[in-house]
């Protein structure tokens, strides 16, 4: 079998009766990070929440897009990485003053928030179907809080390991098929196979190969396989809506000092102007302003 990078496999162990889903990232990961600098903990977090949006896109139904996000008042604000139905990736982390993410996300406190949430078209575009579910923060690792997540939510065994490093972000889930299906003991022998994955292995064997080494004896059968890429939803449109929504009052306040209003995308480093001999056009009554863009809530 050959290797693949910046890919989404899904798989069956038939006998075993349980799915899975495997993601590999290199050249996806190195652009995510290159739009800005954060420091160990941080980054190794954002590698690990944008294959974890992938993985997820692969083991639910997902027609949009599917975004993860802890929000908490200590050094780490945000964290933040979607994935969409087409298989584009961004992600970022927002950091207080010069501090790191914390090695253990119990320590973020009370208030801290980790939730996914599933963005399906609607029948009107501007109203997309939204659906939010909350993830307890009881365990130090991003996986091991999915992992309880979809045990408790679903209501069936799953495992999940997250990794990344500087070049490289992955991740595995497997989760026993609901009802009877598979032998009497195929989730205790998938869950064997599975604890002999390390963090190591799995960021540095891509792909179908990984699947072959562990789970070889299982004669896994391959549900198709998806490329991955970086890509950012910003538009000029996106902003113009933005400022819209902000009034022509608050904009022109905005952008006195400079003549201006510069807008930077966090996402992907795009920067849009607009100067105030724009204004007139920008907030004329034209019809139907275009939506604003997704703020991270």
């Amino acid at each position: 079998m050959t290797a693949q990078s910046d890919t989404l496999v899904r798989f069956l162990l038939p006998d075993a009766g349980v799915r899975g889903v495997h993601v590999h990232l290199d050249a996806t990961w190195a652009e995510i990070l290159s739009h800005a600098v954060y420091p160990p903990a941080a980054a190794e977090l954002l590698g690990e929440a944008a294959v974890a949006s992938a993985l997820f896109t692969g083991h639910t139904k997902v027609d949009g897009r599917l975004s993860i996000q802890l929000r908490s008042n200590t050094a780490m604000r945000t964290l933040f990485a979607e994935c969409t139905a087409a298989g584009t990736l961004r992600g970022i982390v927002q950091l207080a003053d010069d501090g790191d993410a914390p090695r253990d996300l119990t320590t973020l406190g009370d208030d801290a928030l980790l939730a996914i949430t599933i963005e399906n078209p609607g029948l009107d575009p501007r109203e997309p179907q939204r659906y939010q579910s909350l993830v307890g923060l009881t365990a130090a690792g991003l996986d091991e809080a999915f992992e309880d997540y979809f045990r408790q939510s679903e209501q069936l065994p799953t495992r999940l390991l997250l990794a990344a490093d500087g070049t490289r972000a992955a991740g595995l889930l497997l989760q026993k098929l609901p009802g009877d299906e598979g032998d009497n003991d195929g989730w205790s022998r998938a869950s064997a196979l599975f604890e002999t994955l390390g963090k190591q292995e799995l960021l540095e064997v891509a792909g179908n190969d990984l699947l072959h080494r562990l789970f070889h004896e299982e004669k896994p059968e391959l549900l198709g396989e998806r490329g991955l890429r970086f890509a950012c939803s910003c538009s000029r449109e996106r902003v113009e809506g933005m400022l819209q929504s902000l009034g022509e009052e608050e904009a022109r306040a905005a952008a006195e000092p400079t003549g201006a209003v510069e807008v930077r995308c966090e996402f992907c480093g795009q920067e849009y102007h607009f100067p105030l001999t724009e204004f007139a056009i920008l907030f004329s009554d034209t019809g139907v302003s275009p939506p604003a863009p997704e703020r991270l809530q």
